[in-house]
């Protein structure tokens, strides 16, 4: 054992028992055999194991997390820096097609410099038959959840170090594609400070969280809860919906003026009122982050889903929703659709950026893309309509199997004051311009393009209204949930 920082620093076994419920553990690893190396490399592999305490750079086997089966693969670093040579690659693809076999979710945790020198391109080439095993375990709809320890770095973290459907960080990890060292050596200067750091990585979108490793236990456990278990039996009572043909008894620009008031439920009191072990992911994991859009992993009232929401807190005339933004809710499609969980989308948005930066970061094929991915996938998919749905930034989550809508919330293809500009010449017809366009919740079920509406109530709190829009999302997916006759 050893520290980085304030940090502890664990090995294989060390972590092995943190996490794994105790007696769980059992060992998948069958003995390596050396005699093929040169006796030079035998006596440093002899070494490595003595010095380890392991007779490789990494431990396999299944147990159980809180009483749920899990594979895992164990990264020893005090085995020759935890380097993969081709026995420990082997080990590896073999321990992740077992448990592709099996039907088990896998864990990793990493703590490595890389691919093993001694062995040269050989080990090297053998980073890719790791990849294909991790690819056929997610094509059979198992989840892998990524651990990275100090040091991640080489060909581990750019093969099965950053292949998860959920990926975190010890805090203050070295995490990077070349070690500090080999970049100072091979470039005659240091490598930037603070860039290969955990903190940073999850600041830019390529990890969800930085988590120290005595949180594991709970995380594996509140994302398996989603990923593995069977639905819960609801606690919310939905409210009866809007009868079709009701009437708006005051004018629509009254429910646009009460979307946009501080105080208005937004997604985030969604997740508070009527979720349950939620995991947060972040970013798109390809280097890209905008707070604008929220991505988790949750229970809706019982319900195991992906929930993609605009958050309407984060969202100013500073910080409007990019086109990143979008690009994480692709990625809440794509998990959602391999890991076979429900999609629920909530709309909730001012607008979509405006702006040079939107353009070239290609805003509006974001927007097709989302559409194209909603409307092709295959599991159960929701979207609410819970506040303000203006443009083809509401428009990218809207198209799913069942679309909801609060009383209040409206859908527009620009703002009213854009559209009344285009009409009038001035923003002074906004509330005529939303009245004309029919862009109320009762309009958009009366025209179909809604297929129920939740009713709002006078003395609603934002936690009564996230609670209600909660209960009728979690109906839908139970009722999606059902074989039909």
């Amino acid at each position: 054992m050893g520290t980085l920082g304030n940090e502890r620093r664990w090995t294989a076994r060390e972590l092995i028992d943190l996490v794994l419920d105790d007696g769980s553990y059992e060992s998948w690893d069958r003995p390596v055999d050396i005699s093929g190396h040169p006796a030079d490399y035998q006596a440093e592999l002899r070494a490595a194991a003595q010095k380890a305490g392991t007779d490789e750079s990494v431990l396999t086997g299944r147990g159980t997390v809180r009483g749920r089966p899990v594979a895992f693969v164990v990264n020893e670093f005090r085995f020759l820096a935890g380097s993969i040579g081709i026995a420990a690659a082997e080990r590896i693809a073999a321990a992740v097609r077992r448990a592709t076999a099996e039907g088990l979710p896998v864990l990793a945790s990493t703590s490595s410099g890389g691919t093993r020198m001694q062995e040269g391109t050989r080990a090297f080439v053998h980073m890719v038959e790791i990849s294909r095993a991790l690819m056929e375990l997610r094509a059979a709809g198992l989840p892998y959840l990524v651990h990275l320890r100090h040091p991640t770095t080489g060909g581990v973290y750019a093969s099965w170090g950053s292949l998860g459907h959920v990926t975190v960080a010890e805090p203050g990890a070295l995490v990077g594609f070349l070690g500090p060292k080999v970049f100072e050596a091979l470039n005659g200067e240091p490598f930037p400070a603070g860039v290969q750091v955990a903190e940073n990585l999850a600041a830019k979108g390529v990890i969800d969280a930085v988590v120290p490793a005595e949180e594991l236990p709970e995380l594996v456990d509140r994302a398996l809860a989603v990923l593995v278990d069977a639905p819960a039996e609801p606690t919310l009572e939905p409210r009866p919906p809007v009868e079709p043909g009701t009437r708006l008894d005051h004018p629509v620009w009254e429910d646009i003026e009460a979307t946009r008031a501080e105080g208005r439920a937004g997604v985030r009191d969604l997740l508070r009122h009527g979720a349950a072990g939620t995991v947060r992911l972040r970013g798109t994991d390809e280097g890209e982050r905008d707070d604008s859009v929220l991505i988790a992993l949750t229970r809706l009232d019982g319900q195991p889903c992906v929930v993609v929401g605009q958050d309407r807190s984060r969202q100013t005339a500073a910080t409007p929703m990019g086109p990143g933004a979008l690009r994480e809710a692709r990625r809440a499609m794509e998990l959602a659709q391999e890991l076979g969980l429900p999609l629920v989308t909530v709309i909730d948005t001012p607008g979509a950026e405006l702006s040079q930066a939107a353009e070239e970061g290609a805003m509006a094929g974001e927007i097709a893309r989302c559409i194209a991915g909603l409307v092709t996938m295959t599991v159960p998919t929701v979207s609410v309509i819970l506040g303000q749905g203006c443009g083809g930034g509401a428009l990218a989550l809207l198209p799913a199997r069942t679309v909801l809508a609060a009383e209040r919330g409206w859908l527009s293809p620009l703002p009213p004051e854009g559209a009344s500009v285009i009409v009038h010449g001035t923003v002074d017809h906004a509330p005529e311009m939303a009245a004309a366009q029919q862009v109320g919740a009762l309009d958009l079920l009366a025209s179909g393009d809604v297929h129920a509406v939740i009713p709002e109530r006078a003395d609603d709190t934002a936690e009564s209204l996230a609670r209600a829009v909660v209960a009728e999302v979690a109906r839908r997916l139970r009722e999606s949930a059902r074989p039909h006759a």
